[in-house]
């Protein structure tokens, strides 16, 4: 796992944000280079902390990537679900004591 962990920290992970002029949301791309990983998961405020609302696609090159749209001018907390562990996002709007968790989580702004 550690290696697991290492190689995260070495490839960086991505946040990409396309503001939409004709709705009021925001189309958010997660994308985490995990080769390593079987499956990977985005779960956060914006989908009741659901893994199956979360779905990432593993593209050939073994990142995992997809795309959501998000209500703007809304603050999200939210982590990597990679196998069976949490990981927070490295390049994070900012990140948020969860009392619950006992953990930060990452912070979405848009």
């Amino acid at each position: 796992m550690a290696c697991f962990v290492w190689n995260l920290k070495q490839n960086a992970m991505a946040i990409t944000k396309q503001y939409l002029k004709s709705k009021p949301v925001c189309k958010v791309t997660f994308i985490v280079p995990a080769e390593e990983a079987a499956k990977v998961f985005v779960v956060g405020d914006f989908n009741d902390w659901n893994p199956k609302k979360g779905t990432l696609r593993k593209l050939k090159n073994g990142t995992f990537k997809g795309t959501m749209d998000l209500p703007k001018e809304t603050s999200y907390q939210f982590r990597y679900l990679i196998d069976d562990s949490y990981v927070n996002e490295t390049e994070a709007d900012s990140y948020q004591w969860n009392e619950y968790a006992g953990t930060e989580n990452a912070v979405l702004e848009l």
